[in-house]
C-alpha cells in the first residue's frame, strides 16, 4: 500500500541487480509474466474452477428448492444461459481492459479506486482463503474416509492433509506457470471423464427404461408445494454452482493471444459446463428418486454404489481428484488477483513482484497460501462464506453495470469484441431479481456481509489514499519489502515489453534509487550499467 523499496543492492542472482521506483513501476527490462496459457489451459481454468466437488457431492440445493425434477433441470439450464451472458459481458471487458485481476481491475478503472479496493478487500479477507480452505478440506475428507469406514476422520487429520495439499500446490505454482497449467489440465480432464462416466451410465439406464422421473407427468410432480420464494432460492443456488466462470479474466496477461483465446475459451467452457451439469443431474434421477437424492450426503458416491458395484470406488476418487484440481485453479487465479491489486498500489508492493527466472508471482502465491492456512485454523469459515457470498454476487452485477457505464463514458474506446447492450441488461435484470430476493430472505446475513466489506473503507483511506505517511513507517515498509525481495528473489515485472520467454536467462536490471550520497549514486549507476 506504499511505494516500492528504494534500494542500493542487487537481488541474490548471478548477473542481476534490481530496484523499484514504486508499486507497479517496472524495475527491469527482461522480467515479465510469461504468456503460457493457451486455449486448452484457458478452458481448463474455467471448467476446473466451476466444477468443484458440488456436482459430485451435493447438487441437491437446486432440486430441494425447485420442488420437482423437471423444474430443477429448467433452473440448471436457465442459470447456465445467464452465466454464459455474464461471461460474454466479461469477455468484452477483458479485451477492452486487458489487465490481469478480472472484475477488480474493471471496477477500479470504471468506478474508481475505493470501489476496486472494496472488491479486493473482501476477496483478500474472506472469499479466497475460505473457499480454498473448504475445497482442501473436502479433498482431505474423501482421501481419508476409506481409512475410517465406520466413523468420521479426525478433525486434526483433515486439517493436516488439507494443509499438505495447499503447500504442495503452492510449491508447484511457484515453480512454474507451465507446471501449474499442466496440473490444472490433467485434473480437469479427470473430473470431466468422471462426469462423462456418470452421464454414460445415465444413458444406459434410460435405454433400460429407467426414466420414470424424466417423463413429463412425473418430472413436474412436486414433492412439496411450489413456492415463488423457494424457486428464487433454487436460481440463487444454481448461480452459485456456476461460480468461477470469471476466473480466466484474472490471468489475462498470461494468455497467449488474449483477444482470441479469452472469448473463445468462454464460448467453449460455459456451454460445456452447462451440458455436464444438466445431463449429470438427469443421470442421477435415473438411478435415484428425488427423495433418495436429497437424503444422500454424497450423491455421486451413492450413484456409484447403486450402478458400479465393485468399481464404486471410482466416485470418491473422482471427487478427491476434482477438489485437488479445484485448489490448484483457485490458488493460480487468486494469486494473480492479489498481484494485480499490489501493482495498483492497493496491497503491499512486494506482492506485485515476480521471480527473476521462473516468472511466477511467488510473494502473491505465498500470501494466498498463508491466508488459507490461517483460515484452516478457524471453525467459522462456513459462516463467513455465507456472509460474503452475497457480496461476491453483488460485484458481478456492479462489473457488468460498469460495461454499460464505460460504453456511455468512452463510446469510441477500442473494443476488439463489442456485444449488444441487450445482453448486460438481461444479466442485470436477473441479477437484480436474485439480489433483491437475497436481501428480503436473509437480511441479517446480507447486512453482516456488507458490514465486513465496509471495514475496508478506513483501511483504504489510511493505507492507500493517505500519501504523507510518517517517514519511519515508509522506511520500515521499504526495509521489509527489500528483505522479501531478497528472500523470494523477485523484482517488478516489465510492463512496456511483451516478453513471452525472457525469463530463465541472465537478466540485466536498472536500479532506480531514492536520492543518495554522491558516492552511493555513482556506485549504483555503475551497477546498473553493468
Amino acid at each position: 500500500m506504499t511505494d516500492g523499496p528504494r534500494q542500493r543492492g542487487s537481488v541474490a542472482t548471478a548477473g542481476s541487480g534490481d530496484g523499484a521506483a514504486g508499486a507497479g513501476k517496472p524495475a527491469g527490462e527482461s522480467v515479465a509474466l510469461k504468456k503460457e496459457i493457451g486455449l486448452v489451459s484457458a478452458c481448463g481454468i474455467i471448467v476446473g474452477n466451476i466444477i468443484g466437488s458440488g456436482i459430485f457431492v451435493s447438487p441437491k440445493g437446486v432440486l430441494e428448492n425447485a420442488s420437482s425434477v423437471g423444474l430443477a433441470l429448467i433452473v440448471w439450464i436457465i442459470t447456465g444461459i445467464i452465466t454464459a451472458i455474464g461471461a460474454l459481458c466479461y469477455a468484452e471487458l477483458g479485451v477492452t481492459i486487458p489487465k490481469s485481476g478480472g472484475d477488480y481491475s474493471y471496477v477500479k478503472d470504471i468506478f474508481g479506486g475505493l470501489a476496486g479496493f472494496l472488491r479486493l478487500w473482501i476477496a483478500v479477507l474472506v472469499i479466497y482463503p475460505t473457499n480454498q480452505a473448504v475445497i482442501a478440506l473436502t479433498f482431505s475428507n474423501y482421501v481419508l474416509q476409506p481409512l475410517f469406514p465406520t466413523c468420521f476422520p479426525p478433525e486434526n487429520g483433515l486439517r493436516l492433509l488439507a494443509a499438505i495439499c495447499l503447500l504442495l500446490l503452492t510449491w508447484v505454482n511457484c515453480a512454474s506457470v507451465r507446471w501449474a497449467t499442466r496440473v490444472q489440465d490433467m485434473f480437469t480432464a479427470g473430473k470431466l471423464l468422471a462426469l462423462v462416466l456418470i452421464i454414460i451410465m445415465g444413458i444406459v439406464q434410460i435405454c433400460k427404461g429407467e426414466y420414470y422421473w424424466l417423463e413429463p407427468a412425473n418430472a413436474f410432480e412436486p414433492f412439496q408445494d411450489y413456492d415463488v420464494g423457494l424457486i428464487a432460492l433454487a436460481f440463487l443456488q444454481g448461480s452459485f454452482a456456476y461460480g468461477g466462470w470469471n476466473f480466466l479474466n484474472y490471468v489475462t496477461e498470461e494468455l497467449v493471444d488474449p483477444y482470441v483465446n479469452l472469448p473463445r475459451a468462454i464460448f467453449i467452457s460455459i456451454p460445456l459446463v452447462t451440458f455436464v451439469y444438466v445431463f449429470a443431474n438427469i443421470a442421477y434421477v435415473t438411478a435415484m428418486s428425488p427423495q433418495e437424492l436429497l437424503a444422500s450426503n454424497a450423491v455421486a458416491v451413492t450413484f456409484g454404489e447403486k450402478l458400479l458395484g465393485v468399481m464404486s470406488w471410482i466416485m470418491p476418487i473422482s471427487v478427491a481428484l476434482s477438489t485437488f484440481g479445484g485448489v490448484n485453479g483457485s490458488l493460480f487465479t487468486s494469486s494473480r488477483l492479489f498481484f494485480a491489486g499490489a501493482r495498483e498500489g492497493h496491497l503491499p508492493s512486494l506482492l506485485a513482484m515476480i521471480h527473476v527466472k521462473r516468472c511466477t508471482p511467488i510473494p502473491a502465491l505465498l500470501f494466498t497460501c498463508i491466508s488459507t492456512l490461517l483460515m484452516l485454523c478457524t471453525s467459522d469459515m462456513y459462516t463467513l462464506i455465507n456472509y460474503v457470498g452475497f457480496i461476491n454476487y453483488l460485484f458481478y452485477g456492479v462489473t457488468v453495470a460498469g460495461q454499460i457505464v464505460l460504453r456511455i463514458k468512452q463510446p469510441n474506446m477500442h473494443r476488439p469484441i463489442k456485444i449488444s447492450l441487450v445482453w448486460p441488461v438481461i444479466y442485470l435484470l436477473f441479477w437484480a431479481f436474485l439480489l433483491i430476493f437475497s436481501l428480503y430472505s436473509e437480511p441479517v446475513v446480507c447486512g453482516i456481509g456488507l458490514a465486513i466489506m465496509l471495514t475496508g473503507v478506513p483501511v483504504y483511506f489510511l493505507g492507500v489514499y493517505w500519501d504523507n505517511k510518517p517517514q519511519c513507517f515508509n522506511t520500515f515498509v521499504d526495509k521489509m519489502t527489500y528483505l522479501g525481495q531478497k528472500f523470494c528473489v523477485v523484482v517488478y515485472p516489465a510492463e512496456d515489453e511483451k516478453h513471452e520467454d525472457g525469463c530463465g536467462e541472465e537478466i540485466e536490471m536498472k536500479t532506480e534509487t531514492a536520492p543518495l550520497s554522491g558516492g552511493d549514486e555513482e556506485e549504483t549507476s555503475k551497477s546498473a550499467d553493468n
